[in-house]
Formats: structure tokens, sequence, C-alpha cells
């Protein structure tokens, strides 16, 4: 091989040995490309210590669950607000029976006015919507302080209502309703 370097993109021939030559004479086409160079080594990845962060996050989080509805709740000290979908409890919730079943958590633990509730609650209906805010409100203080998790069960607010609506058969109007009937 020759002494002049070569380029990987650029193959350059063998130099010419036969003519007998007293200097060797440089190549008259100076490369202009610039040298490669390798990129920069990517940032080592932070190690794991199995420490959580320092940040303190002041929520407890309750999920729950009725027939297609799903409630996230999150509560933490405060003043008593209670905020479902960016909303007032009153202004989302305009039945009574729905208001009044989903303050029935804070009611038994008597944490109405020292708790703040946000809740995101999708899916179903009012009602079932209702149900699923309930569910995942008492895990939440459940969660937040074990001395309510008693109170909670007596009352029947940590157990989760399985009950669906039953598929409507082929056949039939409904689950159970058949089309009307006529002898003649």
């Amino acid at each position: 091989m020759s002494d002049q370097p070569t380029n990987d993109a650029e193959v350059t021939p063998p130099a010419d040995t036969s003519a007998p030559t007293s200097d060797p004479v440089p190549s008259a086409a100076p490369t202009t490309e610039t040298p490669v160079t390798a990129p920069p080594p990517a940032p080592a990845p932070m190690p794991r210590t199995g420490k959580k962060s320092n940040v303190v996050n002041p929520y407890v989080w309750g999920t729950g669950r009725r027939k297609a509805a799903v409630a996230r709740v999150r509560i933490r000290p405060g003043e008593g607000k209670f905020i479902i979908n960016k909303r007032e409890v009153d202004e989302y919730f305009k039945l009574d029976k729905d208001r009044q079943s989903v303050h029935n958590p804070l009611q038994v633990t008597e944490t109405t006015k020292s708790i703040d509730v946000f809740v995101n609650v999708g899916g179903g209906g009012i009602s079932g919507q209702a149900g699923a805010v309930v569910l995942g409100l008492a895990r939440a203080l459940a969660k937040s302080n074990p001395d309510h998790e008693p109170k909670l069960r007596e009352k029947n607010l940590l157990s989760r209502d399985p009950r669906r609506v039953e598929r409507k058969k082929y056949g039939q109007r409904g689950a159970r309703r058949r089309f009307q009937f006529s002898k003649r």
C-alpha cells in the first residue's frame, strides 16, 4: 500500500512502482473533505438508588368504578372544596340523591370541612358516575387515614357494586323483554 491516507468514500489506486522517481510527488488535487469524527458519547443514565424523590405529594388517590363509570379521586387537607370535572359538585350532580350519596363518605368520617376533593369522572351515566365517585372517595379516605376504614366498611362504602347491565338477547327486544306476540 502507499503512504497516502485513504478515504472510505474515495478509493485511490496504488502508486505506480514501475517508473523510477527520485521524489515522491504529492497528489494534484488536495482533499477538501473534513475528517469524520465520532458522535459525542450519550450521557450516562442516572443510577437508581431505590429511593423515591424528595418531592412530597400532598394528594392521596383513590379509584372508583360503578357500571361503566370510572372516577379518579384526589384528596388533600384543605377547607372543604369539592370539584368534579372542573365544576362544583352541586353544579355537576343535579339530583339530590346523587349529591347526598357523594357527600356520604365525608359525613361518615366527619371530614367535610377539612379535606379538598378533586375528581375526574367519565363513562356511564349520572348515577353510575355518582357511585364511582363514592367508592373512589371512600378508598382515598381509607388510604389517607386507616382509622376511617372501619367506619367506611360499616356503612358499606368500600364495597364495589358488581352489578352491570344485562346484555340484549337476539330474537328479543331487550335482555328479558320479548317482542309483542299476536295470536291472530
